[in-house]
C-alpha cells in the first residue's frame, strides 16, 4: 500500500481514559473500556495468580480484579471514595483494574503520543506504551492493556527454581 494510502487510515485522534494512582496520571486507550464501576467488595480468589486481588460482582458476571497500583510497583491502591474499579475488554477476557480515581475521557492529537526511552524498553520495561508530554505538568503515562493481561499471565508461573 503507498504511504500516502497507509496515512489517510491511521486514525488522526485517540482517545483515552484517564485515571490517577498515587498521584501520577495515566490513561488506557478508550476502546478497551467496557465501563468505569464505584470500587466493589473484591472477594478473594484462593490460588489465583498473584497479581488478581479477587474477583467481583458486576450484574452477574464474576470479573477478576488487579490493583493496578500494585501492578506497577506503586504500592496498595487507594479504597477511598474516588476509588474505581475499570473494567476493560480485551480479546473477549473482562479484566477490572482497581484505580485511586478516574478523572476524564481525552481526545488528542494522535502525533501527540510519543514512544517511551529506548534504554526503558531495552531495559525490558513494557508497562508504558506511550507518553504525552503537558507544558507545566507530569506526563500521562499510556499503558499498554496486552501487557497488563500478560503480567497476569507472567504472575501465574512459578518463580524460578520453585518446584512445580
Amino acid at each position: 500500500m503507498p504511504e500516502a494510502a497507509l496515512a489517510m487510515t491511521e486514525p488522526s485522534t485517540v482517545n483515552l481514559t484517564c485515571f490517577e494512582i498515587k498521584d501520577q496520571l495515566y490513561a488506557i486507550e478508550v476502546e478497551y473500556v467496557r465501563e468505569i464501576v464505584r470500587i466493589l467488595e473484591i472477594t478473594p480468589l484462593p490460588n489465583a495468580p498473584s497479581l488478581i486481588e479477587g474477583v467481583i460482582d458486576l450484574r452477574g458476571t464474576v470479573i477478576p480484579v488487579m490493583d493496578l497500583a500494585r501492578v506497577l510497583n506503586r504500592g496498595k491502591g487507594s479504597t477511598g471514595a474516588h476509588a474505581r474499579i475499570i473494567v476493560l475488554e480485551v480479546d473477549g477476557l473482562a479484566l477490572g483494574v482497581w484505580v485511586d480515581a478516574a478523572t476524564d475521557v481525552m481526545t488528542l492529537d494522535a502525533n501527540r503520543l510519543e514512544d517511551i526511552p529506548d534504554l526503558a524498553t531495552q531495559a525490558g520495561y513494557d508497562a508504558v506504551r506511550h507518553v504525552v508530554r503537558r507544558p507545566d505538568e507530569a506526563p500521562i503515562m499510556i499503558l499498554s492493556v496486552d501487557q497488563l493481561v500478560e503480567c497476569v499471565y507472567r504472575s501465574a508461573l512459578p518463580a524460578v527454581g520453585e518446584a512445580e
